[in-house]
Protein backbone atom coordinates (compact mmCIF):
# COMPACT_ATOMS: atom_id res chain seq x y z
CA UNK A 1 0.00 0.00 0.00
CA UNK A 2 1.27 3.56 -0.92
CA UNK A 3 1.13 6.34 0.36
CA UNK A 4 2.83 8.75 -0.89
CA UNK A 5 0.48 11.56 -1.99
CA UNK A 6 -0.97 11.15 1.85
CA UNK A 7 2.72 12.01 3.01
CA UNK A 8 3.55 14.99 0.81
CA UNK A 9 -0.12 16.54 1.52
CA UNK A 10 0.61 15.58 5.89
CA UNK A 11 4.16 17.60 5.83
CA UNK A 12 2.18 20.27 4.03
CA UNK A 13 -0.38 20.19 6.19
CA UNK A 14 2.52 20.53 9.59
CA UNK A 15 3.78 23.73 7.81
CA UNK A 16 0.63 24.96 9.02
CA UNK A 17 -1.60 23.28 10.89
CA UNK A 18 -0.35 21.74 14.49
CA UNK A 19 0.46 18.38 13.82
CA UNK A 20 -0.87 18.67 10.44
CA UNK A 21 -4.31 17.66 12.23
CA UNK A 22 -7.60 19.16 13.10
CA UNK A 23 -8.23 16.76 15.77
CA UNK A 24 -5.66 14.89 17.78
CA UNK A 25 -5.92 11.50 17.09
CA UNK A 26 -6.16 11.66 13.16
CA UNK A 27 -2.00 12.71 13.77
CA UNK A 28 -1.85 8.70 14.16
CA UNK A 29 0.96 9.34 17.05
CA UNK A 30 -0.42 6.64 18.89
CA UNK A 31 -0.41 3.82 16.35
CA UNK A 32 2.83 5.67 13.83
CA UNK A 33 2.65 5.65 10.37
CA UNK A 34 0.91 8.36 8.12
CA UNK A 35 -2.37 8.78 8.19
CA UNK A 36 -4.23 8.54 4.96
CA UNK A 37 -5.57 11.60 3.47
CA UNK A 38 -9.48 10.75 2.25
CA UNK A 39 -10.76 11.85 -0.67
CA UNK A 40 -13.98 10.48 -0.81
CA UNK A 41 -16.55 7.91 0.54
CA UNK A 42 -19.07 5.62 -0.80
CA UNK A 43 -21.34 3.37 0.95
CA UNK A 44 -19.49 1.10 3.50
CA UNK A 45 -15.92 2.39 1.67
CA UNK A 46 -13.30 5.48 1.64
CA UNK A 47 -10.70 6.31 -0.67
CA UNK A 48 -7.89 7.89 0.02
CA UNK A 49 -6.44 10.67 -2.16
CA UNK A 50 -3.02 7.65 -3.55
CA UNK A 51 -6.14 5.47 -4.97
CA UNK A 52 -6.44 3.05 -1.81
CA UNK A 53 -9.60 1.58 -0.66
CA UNK A 54 -10.63 0.92 2.37
CA UNK A 55 -14.24 -1.12 4.71
CA UNK A 56 -14.75 1.70 7.07
CA UNK A 57 -15.81 1.11 10.81
CA UNK A 58 -14.83 4.81 11.59
CA UNK A 59 -18.19 5.88 9.95
CA UNK A 60 -16.49 9.82 11.12
CA UNK A 61 -16.50 8.36 14.42
CA UNK A 62 -20.36 7.41 14.57
CA UNK A 63 -22.76 9.61 12.16
CA UNK A 64 -22.55 7.36 8.93
CA UNK A 65 -25.30 4.93 10.31
CA UNK A 66 -26.71 4.63 6.80
CA UNK A 67 -23.19 4.46 5.25
CA UNK A 68 -21.37 7.58 3.46
CA UNK A 69 -23.51 9.19 0.82
CA UNK A 70 -26.48 8.00 0.75
CA UNK A 71 -28.51 8.54 -2.04
CA UNK A 72 -31.52 10.27 -0.22
CA UNK A 73 -29.32 12.45 2.05
CA UNK A 74 -27.40 13.42 -1.02
CA UNK A 75 -30.51 14.05 -3.05
CA UNK A 76 -31.94 16.34 -0.26
CA UNK A 77 -28.70 18.08 0.76
CA UNK A 78 -28.71 19.25 -3.12
CA UNK A 79 -32.26 20.48 -3.04
CA UNK A 80 -31.43 22.25 0.45
CA UNK A 81 -27.87 23.78 -0.71
CA UNK A 82 -30.43 25.16 -3.51
CA UNK A 83 -32.27 27.10 -1.42
CA UNK A 84 -29.76 28.47 0.48
CA UNK A 85 -26.87 27.56 3.23
CA UNK A 86 -27.64 29.20 6.28
CA UNK A 87 -30.16 31.93 7.53
CA UNK A 88 -29.81 32.97 11.04
CA UNK A 89 -33.53 32.88 11.49
CA UNK A 90 -35.59 30.07 12.43
CA UNK A 91 -36.68 27.27 9.35
CA UNK A 92 -39.75 25.14 9.13
CA UNK A 93 -36.89 22.36 9.23
CA UNK A 94 -36.03 23.02 12.79
CA UNK A 95 -39.46 22.38 14.15
CA UNK A 96 -39.60 19.04 12.15
CA UNK A 97 -36.03 17.80 13.69
CA UNK A 98 -37.41 19.26 17.44
CA UNK A 99 -40.69 16.93 16.44
CA UNK A 100 -38.84 13.80 15.54
CA UNK A 101 -36.02 14.21 18.96
CA UNK A 102 -39.10 14.75 21.32
CA UNK A 103 -41.27 12.08 19.55
CA UNK A 104 -38.60 9.58 19.37
CA UNK A 105 -36.49 10.45 23.20
CA UNK A 106 -39.45 10.32 25.71
CA UNK A 107 -37.37 12.00 28.34
CA UNK A 108 -37.01 15.20 26.09
CA UNK A 109 -39.99 17.52 26.30
CA UNK A 110 -37.60 20.51 25.07
CA UNK A 111 -34.87 20.06 23.05
CA UNK A 112 -32.55 23.01 21.35
CA UNK A 113 -30.31 22.54 18.39
CA UNK A 114 -26.04 23.52 18.84
CA UNK A 115 -23.68 22.69 15.98
CA UNK A 116 -21.55 20.24 18.00
CA UNK A 117 -21.71 17.64 21.03
CA UNK A 118 -18.94 19.38 22.72
CA UNK A 119 -21.71 22.92 22.60
CA UNK A 120 -24.39 19.94 23.48
CA UNK A 121 -22.45 19.26 26.78
CA UNK A 122 -21.60 22.57 27.71
CA UNK A 123 -24.56 24.24 27.48
CA UNK A 124 -26.37 21.35 29.19
CA UNK A 125 -24.11 21.83 32.23
CA UNK A 126 -24.25 25.66 32.21
CA UNK A 127 -28.04 24.87 32.34
CA UNK A 128 -28.30 21.99 35.35
CA UNK A 129 -26.12 24.57 37.13
CA UNK A 130 -28.53 27.62 36.63
CA UNK A 131 -31.27 25.57 37.46
CA UNK A 132 -30.46 24.18 40.61
CA UNK A 133 -28.17 26.86 41.85
CA UNK A 134 -25.49 24.55 42.51
CA UNK A 135 -22.27 24.35 41.32
CA UNK A 136 -20.21 20.98 41.36
CA UNK A 137 -20.70 17.95 38.45
CA UNK A 138 -19.84 14.71 38.34
CA UNK A 139 -18.21 12.79 35.89
CA UNK A 140 -16.74 9.93 35.18
CA UNK A 141 -13.13 8.87 34.60
CA UNK A 142 -12.69 7.93 30.74
CA UNK A 143 -15.96 9.43 29.78
CA UNK A 144 -15.65 12.07 27.18
CA UNK A 145 -17.82 14.74 27.03
CA UNK A 146 -16.17 17.05 23.96
CA UNK A 147 -13.71 19.67 25.30
CA UNK A 148 -15.58 21.51 27.51
CA UNK A 149 -13.12 22.99 30.37
CA UNK A 150 -14.86 21.11 33.20
CA UNK A 151 -14.99 18.14 31.55
CA UNK A 152 -11.22 17.94 30.11
CA UNK A 153 -10.44 16.10 34.03
CA UNK A 154 -9.60 12.52 33.41
CA UNK A 155 -11.15 12.43 30.32
CA UNK A 156 -11.34 9.37 27.59
CA UNK A 157 -10.87 9.59 23.99
CA UNK A 158 -7.69 11.09 22.59
CA UNK A 159 -7.24 12.34 26.07
CA UNK A 160 -6.26 8.32 26.99
CA UNK A 161 -4.54 7.99 23.75
CA UNK A 162 -1.73 10.15 24.28
CA UNK A 163 -1.66 9.38 27.91
CA UNK A 164 -2.88 13.16 29.04
CA UNK A 165 -6.34 12.62 30.47
CA UNK A 166 -5.82 16.26 31.78
CA UNK A 167 -5.39 19.04 29.37
CA UNK A 168 -3.01 22.87 30.01
CA UNK A 169 -5.33 25.69 30.06
CA UNK A 170 -7.98 24.78 32.70
CA UNK A 171 -7.87 27.12 36.28
CA UNK A 172 -7.50 25.13 38.82
CA UNK A 173 -10.73 26.59 40.39
CA UNK A 174 -13.17 25.35 37.44
CA UNK A 175 -11.41 21.71 38.03
CA UNK A 176 -12.10 21.80 41.33
CA UNK A 177 -16.09 21.78 40.53
CA UNK A 178 -15.16 18.92 38.56
CA UNK A 179 -16.00 15.39 40.88
CA UNK A 180 -14.56 11.93 39.39
CA UNK A 181 -16.27 8.84 40.25
CA UNK A 182 -15.25 5.19 38.70
CA UNK A 183 -17.62 4.29 36.12
CA UNK A 184 -19.36 1.00 37.24
CA UNK A 185 -18.83 1.74 40.74
CA UNK A 186 -22.24 3.08 41.98
CA UNK A 187 -20.56 3.00 45.59
CA UNK A 188 -17.83 6.05 44.62
CA UNK A 189 -20.88 8.15 42.87
CA UNK A 190 -22.61 7.76 46.42
CA UNK A 191 -19.59 8.51 48.39
CA UNK A 192 -19.54 11.74 46.37
CA UNK A 193 -23.11 12.75 47.13
CA UNK A 194 -22.48 11.95 51.33
CA UNK A 195 -19.32 14.13 50.92
CA UNK A 196 -20.88 17.16 49.27
CA UNK A 197 -24.68 16.98 49.93
CA UNK A 198 -26.78 20.01 48.29
CA UNK A 199 -23.86 20.90 46.36
CA UNK A 200 -23.89 18.68 43.21
CA UNK A 201 -25.97 20.48 40.13
CA UNK A 202 -25.84 16.80 37.77
CA UNK A 203 -24.36 13.65 37.35
CA UNK A 204 -23.41 13.65 33.58
CA UNK A 205 -22.63 10.31 31.79
CA UNK A 206 -22.31 8.52 28.66
CA UNK A 207 -24.59 5.39 29.69
CA UNK A 208 -22.48 3.47 27.38
CA UNK A 209 -19.26 4.64 27.50
CA UNK A 210 -17.34 5.00 23.78
CA UNK A 211 -14.15 6.97 24.46
CA UNK A 212 -12.25 4.97 26.50
CA UNK A 213 -13.24 1.64 24.21
CA UNK A 214 -16.71 0.88 24.19
CA UNK A 215 -17.87 -0.43 27.84
CA UNK A 216 -21.65 -1.58 28.60
CA UNK A 217 -23.53 -0.27 31.69
CA UNK A 218 -23.41 -2.81 34.51
CA UNK A 219 -26.62 -4.23 35.42
CA UNK A 220 -28.26 -1.52 38.05
CA UNK A 221 -25.62 0.62 37.08
CA UNK A 222 -27.82 3.88 35.46
CA UNK A 223 -30.66 2.96 37.69
CA UNK A 224 -28.34 3.45 40.74
CA UNK A 225 -27.45 7.27 39.23
CA UNK A 226 -31.02 7.71 38.52
CA UNK A 227 -32.20 6.87 42.15
CA UNK A 228 -29.01 8.83 43.77
CA UNK A 229 -29.66 11.81 41.61
CA UNK A 230 -33.45 12.12 42.68
CA UNK A 231 -33.11 11.69 46.09
CA UNK A 232 -30.35 14.67 46.71
CA UNK A 233 -32.13 16.90 44.01
CA UNK A 234 -29.32 16.57 41.09
CA UNK A 235 -29.95 16.36 37.54
CA UNK A 236 -29.37 13.11 35.84
CA UNK A 237 -27.61 14.16 32.31
CA UNK A 238 -27.13 11.53 29.46
CA UNK A 239 -24.67 11.80 26.74
CA UNK A 240 -25.86 10.61 24.10
CA UNK A 241 -23.53 11.95 21.49
CA UNK A 242 -22.88 8.51 20.35
CA UNK A 243 -25.23 6.29 21.54
CA UNK A 244 -28.47 8.29 20.40
CA UNK A 245 -30.26 7.10 17.73
CA UNK A 246 -27.35 4.62 17.48
CA UNK A 247 -28.45 1.85 19.35
CA UNK A 248 -32.11 2.41 18.74
CA UNK A 249 -34.38 5.32 18.03
CA UNK A 250 -34.80 5.77 21.83
CA UNK A 251 -30.62 5.59 22.07
CA UNK A 252 -29.29 4.03 25.56
CA UNK A 253 -31.96 5.28 27.77
CA UNK A 254 -35.15 3.56 25.88
CA UNK A 255 -32.70 0.72 25.44
CA UNK A 256 -31.94 0.35 29.26
CA UNK A 257 -35.34 1.84 30.43
CA UNK A 258 -33.86 4.93 32.37
CA UNK A 259 -35.68 8.59 32.03
CA UNK A 260 -33.08 11.05 32.75
CA UNK A 261 -34.01 14.71 33.20
CA UNK A 262 -31.56 15.71 30.08
CA UNK A 263 -29.97 14.46 27.63
CA UNK A 264 -26.89 15.75 25.03
CA UNK A 265 -27.62 14.15 21.24
CA UNK A 266 -24.98 14.74 18.05
CA UNK A 267 -23.49 12.80 15.31
CA UNK A 268 -26.32 10.83 13.24
CA UNK A 269 -28.79 14.09 14.06
CA UNK A 270 -26.58 15.84 11.42
CA UNK A 271 -26.46 12.98 9.16
CA UNK A 272 -22.78 13.34 8.55
CA UNK A 273 -22.51 17.62 9.02
CA UNK A 274 -21.92 19.40 12.16
CA UNK A 275 -24.73 19.23 14.74
CA UNK A 276 -25.65 18.99 18.20
CA UNK A 277 -28.66 19.03 20.61
CA UNK A 278 -29.44 19.25 24.13
CA UNK A 279 -32.93 19.04 25.87
CA UNK A 280 -35.11 17.42 28.90
CA UNK A 281 -37.74 18.08 30.97
CA UNK A 282 -39.87 21.41 30.86
CA UNK A 283 -39.67 23.10 33.70
CA UNK A 284 -35.32 22.82 33.40
CA UNK A 285 -35.42 24.16 29.54
CA UNK A 286 -37.81 26.87 30.78
CA UNK A 287 -34.45 28.21 32.36
CA UNK A 288 -32.97 28.88 28.93
CA UNK A 289 -32.93 32.31 27.47
CA UNK A 290 -35.00 34.04 26.05
CA UNK A 291 -37.63 32.49 28.68
CA UNK A 292 -34.84 32.19 31.45
CA UNK A 293 -31.21 33.41 32.79
CA UNK A 294 -29.09 30.76 31.67
CA UNK A 295 -27.46 32.27 28.37
CA UNK A 296 -27.08 30.14 24.87
CA UNK A 297 -26.92 31.22 21.53
CA UNK A 298 -25.55 29.65 18.58
CA UNK A 299 -25.51 31.75 14.92
CA UNK A 300 -25.35 28.22 13.06
CA UNK A 301 -27.76 26.29 15.38
CA UNK A 302 -30.24 24.93 13.29
CA UNK A 303 -28.45 25.26 10.17
CA UNK A 304 -30.44 24.06 7.59
CA UNK A 305 -28.64 21.75 5.77
CA UNK A 306 -27.12 19.95 8.89
CA UNK A 307 -31.04 19.39 10.29
CA UNK A 308 -31.48 18.28 6.06
CA UNK A 309 -29.42 16.11 6.38
CA UNK A 310 -30.16 14.70 10.03
CA UNK A 311 -33.68 14.57 9.20
CA UNK A 312 -33.55 12.49 6.33
CA UNK A 313 -31.12 9.82 8.12
CA UNK A 314 -33.10 9.62 11.13
CA UNK A 315 -36.44 9.49 8.37
CA UNK A 316 -34.67 6.50 6.90
CA UNK A 317 -33.52 4.99 10.49
CA UNK A 318 -37.58 4.74 11.32
CA UNK A 319 -38.06 2.14 8.35
CA UNK A 320 -39.04 -1.04 9.68
CA UNK A 321 -36.16 -3.80 9.99
CA UNK A 322 -33.29 -1.03 9.95
CA UNK A 323 -32.13 -1.64 13.27
CA UNK A 324 -32.46 -5.39 13.41
CA UNK A 325 -30.59 -5.25 9.92
CA UNK A 326 -27.95 -3.47 12.27
CA UNK A 327 -27.86 -5.37 15.04
CA UNK A 328 -27.22 -8.52 12.80
CA UNK A 329 -24.88 -7.08 11.04
CA UNK A 330 -22.95 -6.12 14.40
CA UNK A 331 -23.28 -9.95 16.08
CA UNK A 332 -22.38 -11.05 12.47
CA UNK A 333 -19.31 -9.25 12.64
CA UNK A 334 -18.32 -9.69 16.45
CA UNK A 335 -18.67 -13.34 15.78
CA UNK A 336 -16.62 -13.50 13.57
CA UNK A 337 -13.65 -11.65 14.74
CA UNK A 338 -13.65 -13.30 18.31
CA UNK A 339 -13.21 -16.33 17.02
CA UNK A 340 -10.29 -15.27 14.62
CA UNK A 341 -8.72 -14.07 17.89
CA UNK A 342 -9.23 -17.01 19.55
CA UNK A 343 -7.92 -19.03 16.54
CA UNK A 344 -4.80 -17.08 16.72
CA UNK A 345 -4.58 -17.69 20.71
CA UNK A 346 -4.64 -13.85 21.12
CA UNK A 347 -6.52 -12.86 24.23
CA UNK A 348 -9.25 -10.52 23.62
CA UNK A 349 -12.31 -8.50 25.48
CA UNK A 350 -14.76 -8.38 22.72
CA UNK A 351 -17.50 -5.68 23.16
CA UNK A 352 -20.51 -5.02 21.16
CA UNK A 353 -23.61 -3.43 21.45
CA UNK A 354 -25.96 -3.43 18.52
CA UNK A 355 -23.97 -1.84 16.29
CA UNK A 356 -21.32 -0.41 18.20
CA UNK A 357 -18.21 -2.12 19.22
CA UNK A 358 -14.84 -2.69 20.46
CA UNK A 359 -11.77 -5.07 21.58
CA UNK A 360 -9.64 -4.73 24.08
CA UNK A 361 -6.23 -6.52 23.77
CA UNK A 362 -6.14 -7.52 27.44
CA UNK A 363 -7.01 -10.97 29.34
CA UNK A 364 -8.60 -9.76 32.19
CA UNK A 365 -12.49 -7.98 32.00
CA UNK A 366 -12.98 -4.52 30.87
CA UNK A 367 -15.42 -2.50 32.80
CA UNK A 368 -13.99 0.75 33.69
CA UNK A 369 -11.27 3.43 32.73
CA UNK A 370 -8.43 1.36 34.76
CA UNK A 371 -9.00 -1.74 33.36
CA UNK A 372 -9.17 -0.25 29.75
CA UNK A 373 -5.90 1.42 30.24
CA UNK A 374 -4.44 -2.30 31.05
CA UNK A 375 -5.01 -3.24 27.30
CA UNK A 376 -1.43 -3.39 25.19
CA UNK A 377 -1.61 -0.71 23.49
CA UNK A 378 1.67 -1.95 21.80
CA UNK A 379 -0.29 -4.80 20.55
CA UNK A 380 -3.11 -2.77 19.18
CA UNK A 381 -0.74 -0.58 17.15
CA UNK A 382 0.63 -3.26 15.23
CA UNK A 383 -2.59 -4.62 14.97
CA UNK A 384 -4.02 -1.56 13.22
CA UNK A 385 -1.27 -1.14 10.92
CA UNK A 386 -1.98 -4.70 9.67
CA UNK A 387 -5.43 -3.89 9.37
CA UNK A 388 -4.61 -0.54 7.26
CA UNK A 389 -2.61 -2.40 5.20
CA UNK A 390 -5.32 -5.01 4.81
CA UNK A 391 -7.86 -2.11 3.59
CA UNK A 392 -9.66 -1.86 6.79
CA UNK A 393 -10.23 1.26 8.37
CA UNK A 394 -10.54 1.51 12.23
CA UNK A 395 -10.15 3.99 14.62
CA UNK A 396 -6.45 4.57 15.00
CA UNK A 397 -6.78 4.00 18.74
CA UNK A 398 -7.15 1.59 21.18
CA UNK A 399 -9.54 3.74 23.22
CA UNK A 400 -12.44 4.48 20.47
CA UNK A 401 -15.70 2.43 19.28
CA UNK A 402 -16.22 0.69 15.91
CA UNK A 403 -19.45 1.11 14.14
CA UNK A 404 -20.98 -1.21 11.83
CA UNK A 405 -23.31 1.00 9.33
CA UNK A 406 -26.59 -0.28 7.38
CA UNK A 407 -24.03 0.06 3.98
CA UNK A 408 -22.08 -3.08 5.44
CA UNK A 409 -22.79 -5.89 2.89
CA UNK A 410 -22.05 -9.46 3.89
CA UNK A 411 -19.25 -9.68 1.80
CA UNK A 412 -17.40 -6.53 3.36
CA UNK A 413 -18.23 -8.06 6.64
CA UNK A 414 -16.53 -11.51 5.63
CA UNK A 415 -13.32 -9.46 3.89
CA UNK A 416 -13.39 -8.21 7.81
CA UNK A 417 -12.99 -11.12 9.26
CA UNK A 418 -10.43 -12.59 7.18
CA UNK A 419 -8.58 -9.77 7.12
CA UNK A 420 -8.23 -10.05 11.12
CA UNK A 421 -7.63 -13.50 11.20
CA UNK A 422 -4.87 -12.88 8.80
CA UNK A 423 -3.38 -10.04 10.97
CA UNK A 424 -3.76 -11.65 14.27
CA UNK A 425 -1.64 -14.27 13.46
CA UNK A 426 1.27 -11.57 12.86
CA UNK A 427 0.62 -10.45 16.33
Amino acid sequence: MKLDTSIALMEKAKKMIPAGVNSPVRAYLSVGGNPPFIKEARGATITDVDGNTYIDFVASWGPMILGHAHPKVIEALKAAAERGTSYGAPTPLEVEMAEEIVSAVPSMDWVRMVSSGTEATMSALRLARGFTGRTKIVKFEGCYHGHVDSLLVKAGSGGMTFGTPDSAGIPEGLARETLIATYNDLASVEALFSQYPGEIAAVIVEPVAGNMGMIPPKEGFLEGLREVTRKDGALLIFDEVITGFRVGLSGAQGMFGIDPDMTCLGKIIGGGLPVGAFGGKAKIMEAIAPLGPVYQAGTLSGNPLAVTAGLTTLRVLKEEGIYGQLDEKGAYLAKGVKEAFDDAGIPVQSHRIGSMFCNFFTEAPVVDYESAKASDTKRFAKFFAGLLNEGVYIAPSQFETGFVSIAHTKDDLDRTIEAIGKVAKTL
